[in-house]
């Protein structure tokens, strides 16, 4: 028998790594049939907007016609995009759709990467949670049948999700700024951001990152002859385009009819969202309980992998819920981190998902498949949608209040011992997971199965 347990496992585990590469491309592959099958059918908004800026791009000579680009109410770097598919022997409606499923692909990645984290090497938890966000219903529709790009910019997000995990903060806030310049609907993870900076978990100095590479995106342009006002105003242009309270979105201005009041009720939303936000800030960080010394940079406080995904769940369920004028496509990203939360802590979220689910896809079925709207109500999706985002808030909070600040100086596994430590020397971490001795998790991760 060989006195090294861990050389006998090893057979076991290639197995299983080669059973999960089959998978893998099982599900990759399957995810494509389903989106191809939907590839022929034209949306409105690409009938009025993605193609006529195709067509325009093509008629002015690709890249060059970026050199004016009030064509568009896009920003620049999807507008690249674009001029390249012009250059490729592509019909227009095809290569749209496959750079979102591409890109698709990129969400579940690191969706998958994310939940690995958490997991025993080999395990298939982190595999089925990349495949249940490639099958969601809206990721499916928003690039196979609507042709929209909002798996682009979440692609990034989800992925500074992972950097900021893996205690990388200057590629998180890299992967922000390419994820802002993509679409405005980043600031949604905002408060998530501003609670890193607060609590130390990413250096303000990171945060030049996410201009730098902003700007940086928009050079392209410039060369071309773009002018450099009308790149930093295209979204302060966009914030005015829309006047209703909800385009369609689930959020609370589907629960109630404010009739001439819909100017004073947007404004107070505006005002609502914000206040909500700083207190649920200053919750997190200034809570009582554990609460270290101020200092000139904030307040250090070490959070768990639990707390920096539900954080990040609840800002992107939050802000799109409370703000106004959003449309249905906003809660993108709540249908992608409410699968990873609910992986995180099934025994609490499992059911997160499927709220955002049904009142997700519910209001993509009003506007692509028009018939749709007789038979449901919008009320509906958006009470939905409230519930899960008292069900976030809640886990969020039941979190923190069960898991001690671990800032403080402490020995392995003991306060100020980071996640993955205390597996490593075989003792209980703050977010609840156990591991035995052996070798170290890298950065964060857990070598047990995930508390409930």
């Amino acid at each position: 028998m060989s006195s090294n347990p861990a050389a006998e496992r090893r057979p076991g585990l290639r197995d299983r790594a080669s059973g999960q590469i089959v998978a893998a491309v099982a599900i990759v592959a399957a995810s494509m049939a389903v989106r191809g099958l939907m590839f022929p059918w034209e949306s409105d908004d690409y009938r009025y907007f993605l193609h006529p800026w195709f067509s325009h791009i093509a008629d002015h000579g690709g890249f060059q016609a970026l050199s004016d680009i009030g064509f568009s109410d896009y920003n620049v770097p999807y507008l690249y995009v674009l001029a390249a598919l012009s250059h490729l022997p592509v019909q227009d409606l095809a290569g749209i759709k496959a750079v979102s499923t591409l890109f698709d692909l990129l969400t579940a990645y690191f969706a998958y990467r994310i939940v690995a984290l958490r997991h025993r090497e080999g395990s298939w938890r982190p595999l089925l949670a990349g495949a249940v966000v490639l099958f969601l219903p809206t990721v499916t529709a928003n690039s196979g049948w609507w042709g929209q790009a909002d798996s682009v910019y979440s692609s990034f997000v989800v992925g500074a999700l992972w950097f900021v995990l893996r205690h990388r903060p200057w590629w998180a806030c890299t992967f922000f700024g390419i994820a802002l310049a993509f679409k405005l609907q980043t600031v949604f993870v905002f408060p998530f951001l501003l609670v890193l900076l607060l609590t130390r978990r990413v250096p303000w100095r990171a945060l030049l990152a996410v201009p730098a590479v902003y700007l940086l995106l928009d050079v392209p342009a410039l060369l071309v002859g773009a002018d450099l006002g009308q790149l930093l105003t295209v979204y302060s242009r966009q914030t005015g385009t829309y006047q209703s309270l909800s385009m369609n979105a689930p959020s609370v201005y589907l629960l109630f009819q404010p009739g001439d009041h819909a100017d004073a009720v947007r404004r107070a939303g505006i005002l609502l969202t914000g206040a909500v936000v700083l207190a649920l800030v200053a919750w997190v960080v200034l809570r009582p309980a554990g609460r270290g010394p101020l200092r000139p940079g904030g307040w250090t406080r070490d959070l768990t992998d639990t707390q920096i995904v539900l954080l990040a769940t609840t800002s992107v369920i939050l802000v799109p819920f409370l703000l106004p004028s959003m449309h249905e496509r906003y809660f993108f990203l709540a249908d992608v981190l409410s699968v990873v939360a609910a992986f995180q802590l099934p025994g609490r979220l499992w059911y997160l998902p499927v709220l955002v689910q049904l009142a997700s896809a519910g209001t993509y079925l009003q506007y692509l498949a028009h018939d749709a709207a007789r038979y449901t109500k919008v009320e509906l999706f958006g009470a939905l949608m409230a519930l899960a985002m008292v069900a976030v808030v809640r886990a969020t909070a039941q979190e923190f209040r069960r898991t001690p600040d671990r800032s403080g100086a402490g020995g392995p596994g003991g306060a100020g011992a980071p996640e993955g430590a205390a597996a490593a020397y075989g003792t209980t971490a703050a977010d609840g997971t156990t591991a035995g001795p052996g070798r170290g998790a890298p950065e964060g991760r857990s070598l047990a199965v995930e508390r409930s």
